[in-house]
């Protein structure tokens, strides 16, 4: 039997993330120990997983929480750079935590050095300019009931 012709293809990395907000239109950020910056709960979308399975797995390990991740914000394509593959990052919609949920966070240190509730200018101020500008279109996509296709953060019409 030959091998399909899809095993030839080129591959790309991909992740994926979800955006929580609280009661106060806040979101959700990260502080990972092996970055030097603050990013939404997710990571790598590991070969033969699903995106959506990975966001649900990933928001287990990173902060102890079952969740079922809602309905996609972002595509972002990044393109590559030196020492760097390019990339499709998907954020999901994570929806509201209850006290009960925030409660309940627990960040595994070898992971995470914490988290935190921010505004938009204070995730405009912990994130990377490409975050923040995917995190900013995915509150945007969000309010307005949509989802939009980014590339390095920026719109494509």
């Amino acid at each position: 039997m030959t091998e399909d012709f899809t095993a030839t293809l080129p591959r790309k990395r991909m992740s994926t993330g979800l955006l929580f907000r609280d009661e106060r239109g806040r979101v959700l950020l990260v502080e990972p120990s092996y970055k030097p910056y603050w990013e939404v709960p997710g990571g790598t979308v590991e070969a033969g997983e699903s995106p959506h399975a990975a966001a649900a797995r990933e928001i287990e390990e990173e902060l102890g929480l079952t969740v079922t991740p809602g309905r996609l914000l972002v595509t972002d394509w990044t393109p590559p750079r030196p020492g760097r593959t390019e990339g499709m990052h998907l954020v999901f919609d994570g929806g509201p935590l209850t006290p009960a949920q925030v409660a309940a966070i627990r960040v595994p240190a070898d992971e995470l050095r914490g988290w935190a509730w921010c505004t938009p200018a204070e995730a405009t101020a912990r994130l990377p300019a490409l975050l923040a500008r995917r995190i900013a279109a995915a509150s945007r996509a969000r309010a307005e009931g949509t989802s939009v296709y980014l590339e390095n953060g920026f719109p494509v019409a």
